[in-house]
């Protein structure tokens, strides 16, 4: 496993700029990377993001927040040590709607934050995602594997936008001796992902708080792996502060088949929905399981919050988000 040409090592105050920052994922960075000593830049155009998600670091004096779309030129003023482009669409709903927004993020934004990571001779990080392994025929999925997308297929905007991105990422490293690292997201839940974000996590958790059905599409058949954030963000962090170069994954390999998973929420929220079933989308990935041998050798790193207590920790969020729209509604 090849190492960076340029690692440096952690200085006591590090700079972290983090694209997409007021999003789910990134958000939570922000608060580990603060917790940890850095000081941070988010920039967000808030096309997803919310300020509610960074509102709790105002007036941090190490926190500063920049809204800006990423596509445009960033210029930061100070040192940077480290790069972390989050900045995305990352649910079908928001990438259908906003398909060539998430193309244009995916390779004139990451081309932007490599730009900058160049010109301050920091150390970045793309998050990638599972979705460049498109409806896999290999299961689980290896970083090796080379995927099975449909470049002109409905969710071809956000495959491609990442499959480029890693391929613009590694170009940097050859070319310009980047020290850059790629992590594969998978499927990933927890606290400050939105109601009506499309993904399966949010939707069956809101569906049964509302005892409304559960949508379950095509058979139910087809599995996903789930994540808490929590666990993701650490991997995360471990990915960059090491010295691979080559993509890692990170997620939680416990495999679940969409109807089982929709009967655990029940269980969870204790709701008296039940489960109709609709047409399984176009290209939808019928399994979906990370092989993370990688990151257990190299990064140390394996889950730690099982699939049970993570939605213990979760489904409260959402009861309070739908008890606030319920009460803005009614003022």
């Amino acid at each position: 496993m090849s190492k960076s040409k340029n690692s440096q090592p952690l200085s006591a105050h590090p700079t972290s700029v983090v694209t997409g920052g007021a999003g789910f994922l990134g958000s939570h960075l922000v608060d580990l990377l603060l917790s940890r000593g850095h000081e941070v830049v988010a920039i967000d155009n808030l096309v997803t993001g919310s300020v509610d998600n960074i509102a709790h670091q105002g007036g941090n004096p190490r926190f500063k927040f920049i809204s800006q779309d990423v596509t445009e030129f960033v210029f930061l003023d100070r040192p940077v040590d480290y790069v972390w482009h989050f900045a995305s669409p990352a649910s079908p709903i928001d990438y259908l709607e906003l398909p060539i927004q998430t193309l244009k993020v995916g390779s004139l934004g990451t081309h932007k934050a490599l730009g900058l990571a160049k010109n301050k001779g920091a150390r970045f990080l793309l998050a990638s995602t599972s979705e460049i392994y498109g409806d896999p025929l290999i299961h689980p999925q290896p970083e090796s594997y080379w995927g099975n997308c449909n470049t002109i297929g409905p969710r071809g905007c956000y495959d491609e936008a990442k499959r480029f991105a890693e391929a613009l990422t590694m170009a940097y490293h050859r070319e310009h001796g980047i020290a850059t690292r790629i992590v594969r997201i998978f499927n990933t839940y927890g606290p400050r992902m939105r109601v009506n974000d499309g993904r399966v996590v949010p939707s069956f958790v809101s569906q049964a708080l509302r005892n409304q059905p559960i949508t379950v599409f095509g058979d139910g058949s087809q599995t996903r792996s789930f994540c808490f954030y929590s666990d993701l963000i650490e991997g995360i962090y471990r990915l960059m502060m090491s010295d691979i170069t080559e993509p890692v994954n990170i997620g939680n390999p416990e495999e679940k088949t969409m109807l089982e998973f929709a009967r655990e929420i029940v269980r969870e929220t204790g709701s008296r929905s039940r489960v109709v079933f609709r047409p399984l989308p176009q290209d939808d990935p019928k399994q979906r399981r990370p092989d993370i041998t990688r990151a257990q050798q190299v990064l140390k790193w394996r889950p730690q919050v099982s699939l049970a207590e993570g939605l213990r920790l979760t489904i409260p969020y959402f009861k309070g988000r739908i008890a606030a729209t319920k009460r803005s509604k009614r003022s």
